[in-house]
């Protein structure tokens, strides 16, 4: 009652367009029992509770993909870009990205997920941020570790654990628009860009390894989508090594923290990941989108909990109707397998909360699906959908839009989740 006491005042000043600010408060250093933990199948807070995980996905926030948008055709972070900057130019497309991450999660959204009984937030960022390579408006100081220390803090002012999960990693995982990469899972055959991925993992973990939110670090996203033919084989036996090396880099540094495993294939084929209970906080990670709704469904992954006797945990599911979330979510809980819908806010529905974006945006829309592959097409379609201006226009009332007093709250959505709403 308490908890729910302070985000309804909380929500209600920020209505009234204050905010109560909370000093960062670095723990002093911490041990395995300040950290949520792996216990069999099970996992367990700080003070000897069973924690099942309940909440969601701040997808789109700092890994942006087209289909939130409403893009089709460009449907990854550096497509987006590269679009903006032919739309407007790239002063005023940093510009954009700098209030588009100023305004899409703030502390009202936060609120609002832990107002509705969750009690986790899972973070897709791209391994860029932590990098001095172009990324969503910055070149040099990227601001990764500022964008979710501030998270972090609102989680810790209203109950929230925290998962990071490397949605996009060097040289992509996945090699598919969802990784943000150049169409192969380069990743797994590139030493450099395992390198890479390794030192920003323990530059995270070297950053967190005191912080008791953090629930614990996904280590990568989907890897290695299913449409490598020959090679399918050849990737998946490099998986268990990545991991390793992720892992290893972790721990170097963080003791305690959990580290997640997902599956090859959509974070849906396991098989590869047999002896990688690394240490005694290791879990898995698994991912879903349509099917059956039984137990039958995820046998899979049940059997292959059980096998190796760590917690499974559903890291993106959603995008289906009512009632299949409704009796999914009751599936997942009667198997002990916790849950973060996939996303939290995107354009139109499917979501916790929605954006109605303005008018003109079918302008930006049209010109992203324009063919664009010459200069010269590229000043012709511009102005054929109205021009910079009318395009700047549609670009600065987004930013409006995906505010949270904008946005509509989709109750029968968050229900539908096993959660509440007013």
């Amino acid at each position: 009652m308490r908890r729910l006491l302070t985000i309804t005042v909380a929500l209600m000043m920020m209505a009234c367009g204050t905010s109560r600010s909370v000093q960062r408060s670095e723990p002093l250093k911490i041990g395995v029992d300040d950290v949520v933990r792996v216990d069999g199948t099970n996992l367990v807070e700080p003070n000897g509770e069973r924690l099942f995980i309940r909440g969601t996905n701040l997808g789109n926030w700092i890994n942006p993909e087209g289909y939130m948008f409403g893009f089709r055709r460009v449907n990854s972070a550096h497509f987006i870009d590269e679009m903006f900057r032919q739309a407007v130019g790239p002063a005023a497309t940093d510009i954009f990205w700098a209030k588009f991450k100023d305004n899409y999660v703030t502390e009202a959204d936060i609120a609002f997920i832990a107002s509705t009984g969750a009690n986790t937030i899972r973070i897709p960022f791209h391994y860029k941020l932590f990098t001095n390579e172009d990324y969503m408006g910055l070149t040099a100081n990227q601001d990764g570790f500022e964008r979710i220390d501030q998270v972090v803090e609102w989680c810790r002012k209203y109950g929230l654990y925290v998962i990071l999960d490397m949605h996009d990693a060097p040289g992509g995982q996945t090699g598919d628009n969802i990784d943000d990469s150049y169409g192969y899972p380069w990743l797994l055959v590139c030493e450099e860009s395992q390198a890479l991925y390794a030192d920003i993992w323990q530059r995270i973990a070297d950053h967190y390894k005191n912080e008791p939110v953090v629930l614990g670090y996904d280590l990568l996203n989907e890897p290695i989508a299913p449409y490598f033919g020959d090679d399918m084989a050849m990737l998946n036996s490099k998986l268990k090594a990545l991991y390793r090396l992720g892992f290893d880099a972790i721990r170097e540094v963080d003791p305690n923290h959990i580290v997640m495993l997902g599956g090859a294939q959509w974070n849906g084929n396991f098989e590869p990941l047999d002896d990688c209970n690394f240490d005694e906080q290791v879990m898995y990670t698994c991912h879903r989108y349509g099917g059956g709704t039984s137990a039958d469904a995820i046998r899979s992954f049940i059997d292959f909990r059980d096998k190796v006797n760590r917690p499974m945990y559903m890291g993106e599911i959603g995008h289906n109707t009512y009632e299949w979330m409704a009796q999914f979510c009751r599936t997942m809980e009667e198997n002990n397998i916790g849950y973060t819908f996939w996303p939290y806010k995107k354009i139109g529905g499917s979501s916790w909360v929605g954006f109605v974006a303005p008018e003109a945006w079918e302008a930006v829309i049209l010109f992203a699906e324009s063919s664009r592959e010459s200069y010269q097409q590229i000043r012709e379609v511009r102005e054929s959908v109205g021009g910079m201006e009318l395009l700047q226009g549609a670009m600065d009332a987004l930013i409006e839009a995906i505010k949270f007093e904008n946005c509509s709250i989709d109750k029968e959505y968050i229900r539908a989740l096993g959660l509440s709403v007013e």
